[in-house]
């Protein structure tokens, strides 16, 4: 039911009008409870910022559609496993959506239909259909990471938007692992400290 509800909502583009504003915890009670406003208020709020996010690990409109549905009904099963005392509920809903998003282009069904579609089929423009702009951004996200410095922003880049593994991206930069895992825990600390001004 609610997997139909996310597809027309997000093909659609419909805005839901909900007139009460709720606070983070309060959205979280509602979700907790199945409530349907809770869930609309959800994606007209936060589907922007995670389709941007799923959108640039998977490279493609379609992909990503598939895996944003993926994303809110996961959110919506396991709402009860969040814990405020280890992070904020966007920080949470991002990795899930990095999570569902990587899992899908791991997946052997995606990997089978990459093999027998034509290069120019799967290349996209990504200016064009990239939402992760600070329109969408919920919290303005982007601006944060451009107070990270350029190394700890692409870390972050190709750890969290384009699913790279610490070893992936120790060989991608050619830096020792040792070195990648230091330098993202240094930036994830940094950016931890940055969203402090964001709640």
């Amino acid at each position: 039911m609610f997997r139909i509800c996310i597809i027309l909502l997000h093909l659609d583009r419909k805005i839901i009008a909900i007139k009460t504003t709720y606070s983070e915890e309060e959205l979280i009670v509602l979700l907790k409870e199945k409530s349907e406003d809770g869930f609309h208020y959800l994606y007209d709020h936060y589907s922007g910022a995670l389709y941007g996010i799923v959108f640039r690990i998977v490279q493609s409109k379609e992909y990503a559609e598939e895996v944003i549905q993926d994303v809110f009904v996961k959110i919506w099963n396991s709402i009860h496993q969040y814990d405020a005392s280890k992070g904020r509920f966007y920080t949470w809903m991002i990795n899930i959506a990095r999570n569902t998003a990587i899992d899908y282009l791991k997946s052997k069904g995606f990997q089978n239909e990459l093999k027998n579609q034509s290069l120019p089929d799967f290349v996209y423009n990504t200016t064009e259909l990239s939402t992760t702009n600070n329109s969408s951004d919920y919290i303005g996200f982007n601006n944060v990471l451009e107070n990270l410095e350029v190394d700890k922003q692409e870390l972050i880049d190709l750890a969290y938007y384009q699913g790279y593994t610490q070893h992936e991206i120790s060989e991608k930069l050619k830096i020792p692992l040792g070195t990648v895992k230091t330098k993202m825990r240094n930036a994830l600390m940094k950016l931890k400290d940055l969203l402090k001004d964001y709640q």
